[in-house]
């Protein structure tokens, strides 16, 4: 079992945002707020805040991108976790630069598995593959 460094919880913890905004219906600064809290470092809720926000900013153009990779799926069918990691970290691949591409994959990858179906974290790497070998 890997160690849950300060980014994959906050990548969790963007995750756990997102889910709160797309199932539960919340309001994205309550969602984070409630998930964060006040006693997470600056730096952290920061991280937080750009994943949680760009996720939801980028969410049209990253389905854009996934749908023709998914291979006989469509994005309206995949579980709820899944969709929205590889929304989130198709927008790590394409906006923030400083996350080299393996790291973001890996990352959801292991949130897949963690969070989602057994087969997810297969199928999360191999779309997320053909999403960062697309932009190169």
């Amino acid at each position: 079992m890997t160690s849950r460094t300060p980014r994959r919880v906050a990548r969790e913890q963007a995750l756990q945002v997102l889910y709160s905004i797309v199932i539960g219906d919340r309001e994205p600064h309550d969602a984070l707020r409630e998930v964060v809290g006040e006693d997470a470092d600056g730096e952290q809720r920061a991280f937080v805040k750009e994943l949680t926000l760009g996720t939801l900013e980028y969410a049209e153009e990253a389905d854009r991108i996934v749908s023709p990779l998914l291979e006989g799926w469509a994005l309206e069918r995949l579980p709820t976790i899944d969709r929205l990691l590889l929304e989130m970290a198709t927008f790590e691949i394409h906006c923030r630069p400083k996350t080299p591409a393996a790291v973001a994959i890996n990352e959801a990858v292991a949130l897949a598995k963690r969070f989602s179906t057994e087969d997810s974290g297969r199928f999360v790497n191999g779309v997320l593959s053909a999403v960062a070998n697309a932009k190169e």
